[in-house]
């Protein structure tokens, strides 16, 4: 009789940093562990004691476990066996959680989000050093970069992938999958302190509801309050025509995003660099977001070798009113920084604004004034936020006051 075996992970000769584990439970006999990896001299002897703490921990006595391991790190391996485990139904609800390795304060509602990486949920490769790049967000997606059938392996590595992995200050997010199967996302990844949900293919604020109140359900179980916020992407013609009520549907929400490969699917038209066939939805989320009070944040520009075509489509979201926009290659993002930061010309005018309004505050005065202009408050906030991009673009020194003449 064929015994039942229970698999998650990957192998083969172009695996890199991840493994392969099978699970054959048995009715006697102990733990047979056969481990093949490629650092078996340096890290065999660790690796199988963590299977047989992890066999342990979830209480099997007996059975046989196969790992090929291609470099995978700790947490990896942990998140690979517990799939096995859980897939032939022996976890008993427990989870094997690996420590946090760094600090993780709360999450903050206004930053700058100039770009955000998205990492496949389950391609630990691609996660590992990717907070070097620097981007401002980290994206661990489980949505389309993860197949189907992949969809609980990467869901169990994302969650010990927000522990284990170093963000190095890099916002911490994850896109869960459209509704429904999004809200089995939020239960295994929201307790391990995400900071922004990327919502997908929103068209509705009714959906927004339905996620705010399951968020609502798993936050209020956890000994940690911690917040969490929304930055929903509107990807079809029905979304961007409800684009302000999404924006406005919940306090959570920090930004409004939208994608442009599934709208110009949804609108019948071919994406083009030009983006004449995007104009309207973009400029509606622009107008929707700032009319909400968050930030309106562009597409993903898909093609990594064409580094002028993304200078020039960056520079059209700055024109428009994009924060920021998304990226599939960490090569994008100091382009797109670049793109975003304010011009010399930009910065000295931020400058004067910003003083003649401390000085017309120092004086207790109601307006301020720069030479026969009157600067309206909305002005003076966007020359505030400019000055704070040019210090964190490194373009001006954070005591510039000092040596303004």
């Amino acid at each position: 009789m064929d015994q039942a075996v229970f698999e998650a992970g990957n192998k083969g000769e172009k695996v890199r940093s991840d493994c392969w584990v099978a699970l054959v439970p048995q009715s006697s006999g102990g733990l047979q562990i056969e481990l093949t990896s490629k650092v078996e001299k340096l890290y065999g002897d660790s690796i199988r004691a963590l299977v047989r703490e992890m066999m342990e921990f979830f209480a099997i006595k007996n059975a046989r476990i196969m790992i090929e391991d291609s470099g995978a790190v700790p947490f990896v391996l942990m998140a690979r066996i517990e799939a096995a485990v859980r897939k032939a139904g022996l976890d008993n609800g427990k989870r094997y959680l690996p420590d946090y390795v760094e600090e993780v304060g709360q999450p903050v509602r206004d930053r700058f989000r100039r770009s955000r990486l998205y990492l496949p949920g389950d391609q630990p490769k691609l996660m590992l050093n990717a907070a070097i790049h620097q981007p401002d967000g980290l994206i661990l997606d489980l949505e389309d970069s993860v197949a189907p059938s992949r969809k609980d392996d990467a869901r169990i590595l994302v969650r010990n992938a927000l522990r284990a992995l170093e963000f190095k200050g890099c916002e911490r997010m994850v896109r869960i999958n459209q509704l429904p199967l999004g809200l089995k996302d939020l239960e295994e990844v929201l307790p391990h302190k995400v900071d922004v949900l990327l919502l997908p293919k929103i068209e509705r604020p009714e959906q927004i509801q339905q996620i705010e109140d399951k968020v609502d359900e798993v936050l209020s179980g956890l000994e940690e309050k911690r917040e969490v916020f929304f930055m929903p992407i509107i990807e079809s013609a029905l979304g961007v025509m409800n684009a302000y009520p999404i924006a406005a549907a919940s306090k959570r929400n920090v930004a409004l995003a939208i994608g442009l490969e599934d709208y110009t699917a949804d609108i019948g038209a071919q994406r083009t660099n030009e983006g004449r066939e995007s104009f309207f939805a973009r400029s509606v989320i622009v107008n929707a977001a700032r009319a909400a009070g968050i930030q309106p944040i562009d597409t993903v520009f898909s093609d990594v070798q064409d580094m002028e075509g993304l200078k020039a489509s960056v520079l059209e979201a700055k024109s428009l009113g994009f924060d920021g926009k998304g990226c599939i290659h960490p090569r994008q993002i100091q382009p797109i920084h670049e793109a975003f930061a304010p011009t010399e010309e930009e910065i000295e005018n931020a400058k004067r604004i910003v003083l003649a309004f401390e000085e017309a505050e120092k004086k207790g005065l109601g307006v301020v004034s720069l030479g026969s202009k009157m600067i309206d408050p909305p002005v003076v906030k966007r020359a505030v936020r400019t000055i704070e991009l040019a210090v964190k673009s490194n373009l001006l020194d954070e005591n510039w006051r000092e040596s303004h003449e």
